[in-house]
């Protein structure tokens, strides 16, 4: 019975929603609406259990000095301040506790957590993805090596790409004539984007759509049991 009742309400909810679907009509819309509703008041109490766990397990590693530990302690004070910059003074958007923000805001320039949104996160994140560019270099550099058919034409296709995008590309075939435009990189990284990419994306959506309604259906058949905690 504690593993039978939640498979037969995924069940239920999974065949409703997907009634829900086809026949948007009373009963099933209406439950359908309700059920959606519902899902956003659990995801709500989700967001507060992932806060909480993050609260945990940084704490945890402080206490027992795990490496590196002193970082886990501005991960922690960094929350802290983002969550009581936006209980006490809101947001661009939203007031909060202390409606009057006006001293802080012509001090700042922006109410704290837009302060600290603007001018400490984004450039931390601007940061971390300039330093993910190397790495992103480093796995093209392996992956674009040209040891078989593929990654030959997988390299010269990126290559290509690459210098169309660019100011190079344009420098490299400037010398062609305009009636031979069609053999500009830029032009015929285009040609590669529009048709070569363009159709390797929709095959991918469509695959990883199939294996979203793969996943659904064996979940609401209750074959797929991983989210009860079992096997």
């Amino acid at each position: 019975m504690k593993r039978n009742l939640p498979l037969l309400i995924t069940f239920l909810v999974g065949t409703l929603i997907i009634f829900a679907e086809f026949i948007p009509h009373k009963p099933f819309g209406n439950l359908s609406g309700g059920l959606e509703t519902w899902f956003m008041i659990i995801s709500g109490f989700a967001i507060l259990l992932g806060q909480l766990n993050l609260i945990k397990v940084n704490t945890i590693k402080i206490s027992r000095k795990a490496p590196n530990w002193q970082y886990y302690i501005i991960c922690i004070v960094s929350f802290a301040a983002m969550v009581i910059a936006g209980i006490l003074w809101g947001t661009r958007d939203q007031t909060g506790i202390l409606k009057n923000s006006q001293g802080v805001v012509s001090w700042l320039g922006l109410k704290p957590f837009d302060y600290f949104f603007k001018y400490f996160f984004e450039n931390l994140s601007a940061t971390m993805f300039s330093l993910l560019a190397f790495f992103v270099a480093s796995a093209s550099y392996r992956a674009f090596r040209a040891r078989s058919l593929e990654s030959t034409l997988l390299l010269i296709a990126a290559v290509i790409v690459m210098l169309g995008r660019t100011t190079i590309g344009s420098w490299l075939t400037g010398w062609v004539p305009e009636s031979l435009t069609y053999l500009h990189i830029p032009q015929v990284a285009q040609f590669v984007i529009k048709y070569f990419q363009t159709t390797g994306q929709r095959a991918i959506m469509i695959c990883a759509g199939l294996g979203i309604v793969g996943s659904s259906v064996r979940i609401i058949l209750g074959i797929e049991r991983s989210y009860l905690g079992g096997k």
